[in-house]
């Protein structure tokens, strides 16, 4: 993702995908573009199933049933409009959260470092409420996210109210 764009990003607590589905979403992912399936399709396609996995809640923590620990990650999203981000906005579920980011042409930001530091900072918030329940050494975040282009206003409105009809915290929120 570049300056300019505005994308629907979603990451996941650590092990809340079964490794032999994570592989499965993958070959199919990588099957529909072999076969010549358009990338947004593909990706679009690989998205639905990939989420509708992690709302079925198969294996894995559910840390952000937390009032506590959704306050924290909420705070943090929040903060990348500090750094110049756009939040359009967010959701958060129990093992994953949703967030629409724009960032401006102008800006010499990227998202890599953003939802990393991102990563970084609400693990060490959250560790500190799970202290007795999470060794040090066991994993918080699962590695990396995935993004998905938003296309236009009207894929936009789609998505929010998508995420809206996705959680019953106070968000997302529209700024």
């Amino acid at each position: 993702m570049a300056p300019g764009e505005t994308a629907l990003i979603t990451f996941r607590l650590h092990g809340t995908v079964p490794a032999a589905t994570a592989r499965e979403l993958k070959a199919d992912l990588a099957a529909a573009h072999a076969a010549g399936l358009d990338h947004r399709r593909a990706r679009k396609s690989f998205f639905a199933k990939f989420d509708a996995v992690l709302d079925r809640m198969p294996i894995g923590q559910r840390y952000f049933e937390s009032e506590k620990m959704a306050d924290v990650l909420a705070g943090e999203i929040i903060m990348l409009e500090e750094t110049g981000f756009v939040v359009h906005g967010f959701a958060i579920l129990p093992n994953h959260a949703h967030l629409v980011l724009h960032l401006p042409a102008s800006s010499r930001l990227s998202f890599a470092p953003a939802i990393d530091l991102l990563h970084q900072r609400t693990e060490a918030a959250c560790r500190r409420l799970v202290r007795p329940k999470l060794p040090p050494e066991a994993p918080f975040w699962q590695v990396g996210w995935h993004d998905y282009a938003v296309a236009d206003a009207a894929e936009l409105a789609r998505i929010l109210a998508y995420m809206a009809r996705q959680t019953r915290q106070p968000w997302p929120f529209q700024m």
